[in-house]
């Protein structure tokens, strides 16, 4: 079991954020991982931040991840989560994106 990780626990949708800032964060941190998600996604250093500012974004984010296994592994660990819990913030935003307006 991973520290600080309570088997069986949900991840909220404030958490489930706070994982994907701390993806995109990590991502950043590496210039050979930053440049695969710009590749994937389509964006440049010059309009990152202005889409990480968009709705969907963060699920965005993890939806790379979710796409990726060794990466989605390797950023688990770097942040003593199990995979499945960045596989459930990904879950609840993409559910919270899915949602229609009020």
């Amino acid at each position: 079991m991973y520290a600080g990780h309570k088997a069986g626990s949900s991840t909220d949708s404030g958490e489930a954020q706070e994982i994907a800032v701390a993806a995109l964060t990590w991502l950043a941190q590496d210039a050979e991982r930053l440049e695969g998600f710009l590749a994937v996604s389509g964006l440049g250093p010059q309009n990152l931040r202005a889409a990480a500012a968009a709705p969907g974004f963060l699920a965005a984010i993890l939806d790379y991840f979710a796409a990726n296994e060794p990466l989605l592994i390797a950023f688990a660990a770097q942040i003593n989560r199990a995979p499945e819990d960045i596989m459930q913030a990904h879950q609840r935003l993409n559910a919270k994106e899915a949602q229609p307006e009020p």
